[in-house]
């Protein structure tokens, strides 16, 4: 009997040992790689790659939080405290920036509500898919814009260039309704995370071409879309759009007007989808709000045109202006519209611009009026909530959409704060003159509405200056 007590005696301590052990090593090398996995965020599943059994694992997340493992070494903690160090600047330059743009704008924040509403002769889905990424007022610049479905495949390259919030009203009438829909669902599951994260998506189509079905917001996307199939609005052939069979115009204003009236944020870059802009545009401008620099801090009323270029088909979009200007220089890059409508998109110290070097930042290179030579010109312009809205009677078909506002800018003597090294690319593919007998005919039209209904309108609103003319 004492000889059996004995033997248990001995077996216990013995086990006792081993326990000790085990506990002693588990604490001295797992317990660092777990929490050190923890405060990084990865999964406690990826324990399965080391030799520290699950079960184990599992036991440890009960450890109270205040429990240190005895400090261990970690060669790379000096460059990873350096990258902190590097983010943290960054981040604290950001905010500094972001605060003085907020100090010298003092604008109001705006909230991304979905609602249907009635304008004019079209229905419009304000805010219909939202960004999940919103911002305040001071925080970005927005870049609006409008499509219809077949144009969809330039947000991407868009977006990758801008990163920041966009703003597009996207019109789709009847049958085009559903490609609009498929084609959104393609590009916010299969496409770009860009997507999902910045871009709002507002539908409008007439009031005579209402689609059969429109879903609640929270119901139009059930299920992610198969990516396995073609995009919707890759080789499109416009015959075959609901827009084209019922002969419809494109409502180009009303689009214009819905995506910037629904932009959170002060500024905005009201542009076409086409149009693709310098990289790190947000970042340099609202850093020069932020230093609010002569003539920038002028209460004078004002907008900042950038320049538009056209490159090539074969051709790479430039990433920079010295790239532009080399390509200028070589005939790869031309004046946007050069060899369609040259007067429409010269801006004032052009010539200047294109032999003036890129420096670092964004200032304002000139400052420009919409008269004289100039007096057509058509810009394309960063501007907030209080410039003059676009004339939505006009289409794209019809030409001169641009030309009412414009004529109400140079009006109210608006100062055209000319940028120096920021600047719009067409997707690539030079345009030329190509006879179109029904534009003609609808551009006759427009003209006839604009010289007897909407300039004498525009006489009696704002009334006249010097110089100003549509």
């Amino acid at each position: 009997m004492y000889s059996n007590r004995k033997s248990f005696a001995i077996k216990l301590v013995a086990v006792t040992c081993v326990v000790y052990l085990f506990i002693h090593v588990f604490t001295n090398t797992a317990v660092p790689v777990i929490r050190e996995m923890q405060e990084s965020g990865r999964s406690l599943a990826a324990l399965e790659n080391l030799d520290i059994p699950i079960a184990d694992a599992d036991n440890f997340k009960q450890i109270p939080t205040g429990t240190e493992a005895p400090p261990q070494p970690h060669p790379q903690n000096n460059n990873e405290d350096k990258a902190e160090s590097s983010d943290s600047s960054t981040t604290s330059h950001i905010d500094t920036v972001r605060t003085e743009v907020l100090n010298n704008i003092k604008c109001t924040d705006k909230a991304l509500e979905s609602r249907i509403q009635q304008r004019g002769d079209y229905w419009v889905l304000y805010n219909y898919i939202k960004a999940l990424k919103t911002f305040r007022c001071h925080e970005s610049i927005t870049y609006t814009t409008h499509a219809d479905y077949s144009f969809m495949d330039n947000l991407v390259p868009l977006l990758e260039r801008w990163r920041g919030p966009i703003s597009i009203a996207v019109h789709a009438p009847g049958t085009d309704f559903q490609n609009t829909m498929d084609s959104i669902a393609y590009l916010r599951d299969c496409s770009s995370p860009l997507v999902r994260e910045l871009v709002t998506f507002h539908i409008y189509f007439s009031t005579k071409h209402v689609p059969n079905e429109v879903p609640k917001p929270d119901k139009v996307f059930a299920e992610p879309y198969n990516c396995s199939l073609t995009p919707p609005f890759m080789n499109v052939s416009s015959e075959n759009m609901y827009k084209s069979q019922k002969k419809l115009l494109y409502p180009v204003n009303v689009g214009r007007n819905v995506a910037r009236e629904t932009a959170q944020t002060h500024f905005f870059l009201a542009s076409d989808i086409e149009l693709y802009p310098s990289p790190n545009l947000i970042e340099k401008f609202l850093k020069m709000i932020a230093d609010n620099t002569d003539p920038a801090l002028s209460k004078d009323p004002k907008v900042f045109p950038i320049h538009i270029f056209e490159v090539g088909a074969n051709q790479q979009v430039p990433e920079n202006k010295t790239t532009l200007l080399d390509m200028l220089s070589k005939g790869t890059a031309i004046p946007f519209h050069k060899k369609l409508c040259p007067g429409c998109h010269t801006v004032p110290k052009s010539k200047e611009w294109q032999t003036a070097k890129e420096t670092k930042g964004l200032h304002v290179f000139h400052v420009g009026k919409r008269t004289g030579r100039f007096i057509h010109w058509e810009p394309i312009f960063i501007g907030t909530a209080r410039d003059p809205l676009y004339d939505e009677r006009l289409s794209w078909e019809g030409k001169m959409d641009k030309m009412p506002q414009g004529y109400a800018l140079c009006v109210l003597d608006y100062n055209f704060l000319i940028l120096d090294n920021a600047f719009l690319v067409h997707k690539p593919g030079i345009k030329i003159y190509k006879k179109d007998p029904r534009r003609a005919m609808l551009a006759s039209k427009t003209h006839q509405l604009i010289s007897k209904i909407i300039f004498p309108e525009l006489k009696v609103l704002y009334g006249t200056r010097k110089g100003c003319a549509v």
